[in-house]
């Protein structure tokens, strides 16, 4: 991959975790799933959710309950690329309640994002999220 094609890759790569986030602060559930593809995984500490439709169904629920009103902070702490269309990226990630500023700092987890370019556009093909010890 060149210099340049991977610098849009990135950016694309980047816009879509923007994207899940801000559909996540909308608690918009198609939107946020949108981003996942047909199979893709979700593995939360004591769960693991095994398609795109799961993943909307937890997510759904939990924008009616728990996590109403929350927003979700991801800050990229790096992007891998394998090949030109599979990307890793790590992130140091916090669910910020309605209202709160800043989220202590135990909070925060270490996200893995794995993605592939599909069709022109970038998905996800598994998450993995745990406590940033």
């Amino acid at each position: 991959m060149s210099s340049t094609s991977q610098d849009t890759a990135e950016q694309a790569v980047r816009a879509l975790i923007d994207s899940v986030s801000a559909a996540w602060g909308d608690n918009d559930v198609d939107a946020f799933v949108a981003h996942y593809a047909d199979d893709a995984t979700a593995v939360l500490p004591g769960v693991a959710l095994l398609s795109r439709a799961v993943i909307r169904t937890a997510m759904a629920a939990a924008f009616a309950d728990q996590l109403k009103g929350t927003r979700r902070v991801h800050r990229v702490q790096g992007v891998r690329f394998l090949d030109d269309v599979t990307a890793i990226v790590i992130s140091r990630s916090v669910t910020v309640d309605a209202g709160e500023n800043e989220p202590g700092a135990d909070r925060w987890s270490i996200a893995t994002w794995v993605l592939s370019g599909r069709s022109g556009r970038w998905l996800v093909e598994a998450y993995h999220d745990c406590p940033a010890a």
